[in-house]
């Protein structure tokens, strides 16, 4: 009899939305490139809703995206992973960064970097001032961790993006000594995040350019804990006639889920797969076996940012 095969999948990848709102076309977008690709590989596709941030989330909405994924027949493997239940595996992260001098305690207020320099993605560059200290007077209020000089790497964090390219990144430069506890106490994304794919054995991250500036602190963090890299692509964005990226913020309109195949064709056509025609009259069924079996992740346009279709 032969030996049960228990080794893990080649392929893990994952789809990560915020609670804070119902899903749209700028949402499907990463949802379906991340899928595709697990499918088209015969990987896992996992779902993780990344609710840390509490007073921003609800489970009202967490739920209205679970039922928008099945309505649009993206179906996930295992047990959906909640941010707000892993707090003890990000308070080991930090206390191993902590044991390492990876970090140092920060007493600085939003108010007092007003006028820092900012990085492309719009995070405030830290200009180092508690690095050897805090000032006397002033109490810690966040945890940052060390980037650039007197940390464990100096060198540029340099990683093949699968539709991007070559990205390479000056962290000192770039973004500074970064948050990994705000303020408030809450684990940062880039902590929670490289925390939550090292558990889920995540072997390629598919998601969209909006965080493609993260990445490198991602990948510094997995250095820093000794936790594998995935493997990286980085799709378009879409965005609105104001050439704002499709958001909540910018009020873009939820999914309408008694028509989930136009939306789904023209988040086809945006990630560069050209579907055909005749797929406006297929079910949803039809639609997905076509799209997994024409799935080409180099035909995925390498612009960052793609108007999004006007959908009737």
């Amino acid at each position: 009899m032969p030996a049960l095969n228990n080794a893990p999948p080649l392929y893990r990848g994952r789809f990560a939305p915020s609670p804070t709102g119902p899903l749209h076309f700028g949402s499907l977008i990463a949802a379906v490139g991340s899928f595709l690709d697990a499918r088209a590989r015969g990987g896992e596709w996992l779902l993780r809703m990344e609710d840390i941030d509490a007073p921003r989330c609800s489970m009202a909405a967490a739920e209205d995206i679970l039922r928008t994924l099945e309505i649009f027949g993206l179906v996930w493997d295992d047990a959906v992973v909640w941010q707000h239940q892993r707090q003890a595996a990000y308070a080991d992260a930090l206390a191993q960064l902590q044991k390492n001098m990876q970090v140092f305690p920060c007493a600085c207020t939003r108010r007092e970097l007003a006028d820092s320099l900012l990085a492309a993605d719009g995070a405030v560059i830290y200009p180092g001032t508690c690095r050897l200290g805090i000032p006397e007077g002033k109490k810690a209020q966040a945890w940052r961790l060390r980037v650039g000089q007197a940390s464990m790497s100096t060198a540029p964090i340099v990683f093949e993006d699968a539709i991007q390219g070559r990205i390479k990144s000056d962290l000192s430069r770039d973004a500074g000594d970064f948050i990994v506890r705000r303020a408030d106490g809450v684990f940062a994304y880039q902590l929670a995040v490289v925390v939550d794919d090292a558990a889920a054995g995540i072997t390629h991250v598919v998601r969209g350019t909006d965080l493609l500036l993260s990445t490198p602190r991602q990948i510094f963090l997995q250095q820093c804990l000794g936790l594998p890299a995935p493997l990286y692509a980085h799709l378009p964005v879409a965005v609105n006639e104001a050439g704002e990226k499709l958001s909540k913020q910018t009020l873009a309109t939820p999914l309408d889920v008694t028509r989930p195949v136009p939306a789904l064709i023209s988040a086809l056509a945006l990630l560069g797969q050209k579907p055909p025609a005749e797929l406006a009259d297929a079910s949803l069924d039809e639609l997905w076996m076509w799209a997994i079996c024409h799935w080409r992740l180099e035909n995925v346009p390498r612009q960052r940012v793609l108007p999004a279709p006007l959908m009737a």
